[in-house]
C-alpha cells in the first residue's frame, strides 16, 4: 500500500513531465523503493500555532438606542511539542531515483528529460 501511495505521489507531482519521463521515473521508483526501503521514525518538534485573544479593549458602536461592543482581538503565536513521522531514507532514495531517471532518459532519448524532438 505504501508503495502505491509513493508512486501515486510521483504521478501527481509530475503532471507537467512527458509521458516518457513519467514512465522512466516510475520504473526507477519501483527499483529504488525496493533497494532503499522507507525507514520511518517518529521525532518530536515544536509546532507553531496561533489563536485570537482579547486585548482588553472594546470597540463600541451605537445604532439608534442600542450600543454594541465587541472586544479588540490580536493574534498570539505559541509553540507546542508535537510528534511527526519521517522517512530517514527519503533523500537518499529520491537522489538515486533522479539519477536513474536521468540516465534512462539520456540512454533512450538522448536527453535527461525524455523530451521527444
Amino acid at each position: 500500500m505504501k508503495k502505491i501511495m509513493f508512486l501515486l505521489g510521483f504521478f501527481v507531482l509530475s503532471s507537467c513531465d512527458t509521458p516518457e519521463f513519467q514512465a522512466a521515473r516510475s520504473t526507477c521508483s519501483s527499483i529504488w523503493l525496493d533497494k532503499i526501503q522507507p525507514r520511518l521514525e517518529q521525532e518530536t518538534y515544536s509546532q507553531s500555532r496561533s489563536r485570537e485573544v482579547a486585548t482588553g479593549q472594546l470597540i463600541c458602536e451605537t445604532v439608534g438606542f442600542k450600543t454594541l461592543c465587541n472586544p479588540v482581538m490580536r493574534t498570539e503565536y505559541y509553540s507546542v511539542p508535537a510528534v511527526r513521522t519521517v522517512d530517514r531514507n527519503k533523500e537518499r532514495r529520491d537522489t538515486r531515483i533522479k539519477v536513474c531517471t536521468q540516465q534512462s532518459c539520456l540512454k533512450s532519448h538522448g536527453n535527461v528529460s525524455c523530451e521527444v524532438s
